[in-house]
């Protein structure tokens, strides 16, 4: 077991003496349809039965994958159409706020009934906007267009009028390094630190969200996978917590 997993594991084994459960949560983004990948990933979900959260993009989903039932899954909004409306130089974004306001939201209203529409109301009422970006002045009025949750990566928005926010912290890829895993060293890092900062109050207690792609996971992302939910699944110090459970209960 290498340093950072047994750092890990003992961070964990400190919430366990403390008479304390850590809360994690899992998102995988870019769902289309059932390609090799996205079989994978679901299988390692039915085997595991740790909840996933899976963000569909409206525009390409098909309407197999929307239709797609089983125990621990559910499918959120991911934007539109995933296309990258930012001007040149800005960070990519599907909703910048050079764009009119009223059309976009607009587009991910209509989107949204399109997925309930095809997927017999499968997909909950929750924006996942592509790149984790959004403007913070239409993401104020979701709420009010039948929104009932937000979910992108870090800190939550603020203004957001009444939704519930379930962030995601944990990227598992390394998106400027050839889209190759992040290392067990700086995923792990990262995870360590945030359960340290719940675990002495100096961070909200917020569920950690772990973020994956399955699209573009090689071999040591689906190692590192499977080997975070053999350990942390068998630990009565982890909870593993449904999104829609959470956008149920109106609480985070």
């Amino acid at each position: 077991m290498t340093r950072a997993w047994e750092q890990f594991r003992d961070e964990l084994a400190t919430w366990q003496a403390e008479g304390l459960a850590a809360r994690f949560w899992w998102r995988d983004d870019d769902a289309t349809g059932f390609t090799p990948a996205l079989s994978r990933l679901l299988a390692l979900q039915s085997a595991t039965r740790a909840p996933l959260a899976l963000a569909v993009i409206p525009a390409q989903a098909e309407t197999e994958l929307l239709m797609h039932e089983t125990k621990g899954l559910c499918m959120l909004q991911h934007g539109v159409d995933h296309v990258n409306r930012a001007a040149p130089g800005e960070k990519k974004s599907e909703f910048p706020a050079r764009c009119d306001q009223d059309h976009s939201l607009a587009r991910i209203v209509e989107a949204r009934r399109d997925l309930a529409r095809r997927s017999s109301g499968r997909v909950l009422p929750v924006l996942v906007p592509p790149w984790n970006r959004i403007n913070a002045a239409l993401a104020g009025h979701l709420h009010a267009a039948g929104y009932r949750g937000l979910s992108g990566f870090g800190l939550e928005l603020p203004g957001c009028n009444g939704l519930i926010q379930l962030n995601t912290h944990v990227d598992i890829v390394a998106w400027r390094r050839g889209k190759s895993f992040a290392g067990t060293d700086e995923v792990l890092g990262i995870a360590t630190t945030l359960l340290e900062q719940r675990r002495l109050g100096k961070a909200a207690h917020a569920p950690i969200g772990w973020l994956t792609h399955h699209a573009v996971h090689d071999g040591a992302a689906w190692d590192f996978l499977e080997r975070l939910f053999a350990l942390t699944l068998t630990l009565s110090s982890v909870e593993w917590v449904g999104a829609d459970a959470i956008f149920a209960a109106g609480n985070s």
